[in-house]
């Protein structure tokens, strides 16, 4: 009964059968969003008019559609993916490797009839067609007038190391999968953080305690005003507060702390501070009006409580200055840092107070899924090394010599008739 069952899982047409759901699994995962809020999925798969006429929100989170690949069935897929991949090694590949390493010489002539390249040579030197054969690096065995020889033993290594490698992906993903987390926090310069606002993170994450600090936030810009790149200079503490790690970083050049990784992704602008003429620090608070797809931000200093005489300032930027407008909309000027304005008493910016978005994520599997491709581009190579084989027997006066090959038909075939011409 057990070998039924693992004769059934290594069968190839089973795992063609299993690769082919866990497709159909992962493009579900790429069209309906996941890790989303329950509101999102509300308003795009409501129940009174579902997709395809019944994905609705209640159906995407009973079947787990919404982290499709952190599900148990998912991971059940890959895990039964897994087994018949490495029943198949030990069953059929290394078994067809062991046979591959033996002698396995013709008794008789009759098998070389069966041959792709076959033919019989008369009155012709045993030893000298030995020597021709040895000359093209074939591994020569002998038993009386019977030969067999083959080269190349290595290329049938690489469907066994094609398993190895999608092995070691599938485990990385799993891993992954359950003990992966990513994050995202958005926090203003010189100010110290943990890490908190979890997206997503597996059954067995643990969350690291580590607390770390924005030392600095800033943008470059091009000759046409058009961001180059913003950068945070980052610090990793321990629970002393001291530093144990510091960084500047930049899209994608993340800080990399035991297994964590510390991506620069977003920047914000908070608010623009100011000092009065009794040297008091008033900070007015930006607002986005426009959302994240338009850095665009404004604020409102009133001249008094009750009218609505005022001034708004609007920054788009972090080069150093800001745009004043009266209450009509009025063009009155930019005002750069350490700048004075007089309005209803005087005002000199003394900073513009930015915010770094930053997300942080681990995924312990990632070294392994490396190792996996690696595997996988070294079985490619090696895969298009050929396999030749090479029969000859002696009888009577006659020579019959015949052989085969996996790939590389046409040079084989050259090979064949530099040795028997």
């Amino acid at each position: 009964m057990k070998q039924k069952v693992f004769r059934l899982l290594a069968d190839l047409r089973f795992s063609i059968f299993i690769l082919l759901l866990i497709s159909v699994c992962s493009i579900v995962g790429t069209i309906i969003e996941q890790d989303q809020s329950i509101e999102i999925y509300k308003i795009n798969y409501p129940l009174t008019n579902p997709v395809f006429g019944f994905l609705s929100w209640d159906r995407i989170l009973q079947l787990g559609l919404d982290h499709v690949y952190k599900t148990w069935w998912f991971l059940g897929l890959i895990f039964l993916f897994g087994c018949s991949l490495t029943l198949c090694s030990f069953l059929q590949q290394l078994p067809s490797l062991k046979i591959a390493r033996r002698s396995q010489f013709f008794r008789t002539t009759n098998p070389f009839s069966r041959l792709k390249l076959s033919t019989i040579l008369n009155n012709f030197s045993f030893s000298r067609i030995l020597a021709r054969i040895k000359n093209q690096q074939y591994s020569i065995f002998q038993q009386k007038n019977m030969v067999y020889c083959y080269k190349g033993l290595i290329g049938r290594i690489a469907p066994i190391i094609v398993h190895f490698s999608m092995i070691l992906i599938l485990l990385g993903t799993i891993i992954g999968s359950l003990f992966g987390f990513k994050a995202q926090e958005i926090v203003p310069k010189t100010e110290n953080f943990h890490i908190q606002n979890i997206l997503t993170n597996g059954p067995s994450t643990i969350i690291p305690k580590t607390s770390a600090r924005i030392n600095d936030f800033w943008i470059t810009y091009t000759k046409t005003k058009t961001i180059s790149q913003f950068y945070s200079d980052l610090s990793i503490l321990d629970s002393q507060g001291k530093e144990n790690i510091r960084k500047t970083i930049y899209v994608n050049y993340p800080l990399i702390y035991k297994g964590v990784y510390y991506y620069q992704t977003d920047w914000n602008l908070i608010a623009l501070r100011f000092q009065n003429q009794n040297q008091q620090i008033i900070e007015y608070p930006l607002l986005n009006i426009f959302g994240n797809q338009n850095k665009v931000w404004l604020s409102w200093i009133s001249n008094n409580q009750i009218s609505n005489d005022g001034i708004i300032i609007i920054i788009d930027n972090l080069e150093g200055y800001c745009s004043i407008y009266n209450s009509t909309g009025q063009f009155l000027g930019n005002l750069e840092l350490n700048e004075t304005v007089n309005f209803k008493q005087p005002l000199t910016l003394l900073e513009i107070i930015s915010s770094t978005g930053l997300q942080i994520k681990t995924d312990p599997g990632i070294p392994m899924i490396y190792s996996g491709f690696f595997f996988l581009m070294i079985s490619t190579l090696i895969s298009y090394i050929t396999y030749s084989q090479v029969w000859m027997i002696q009888k009577n006066q006659q020579i019959f010599i015949g052989g085969t090959t996996n790939r590389a038909i046409f040079e084989f075939e050259l090979e064949f008739f530099k040795v028997v011409k």
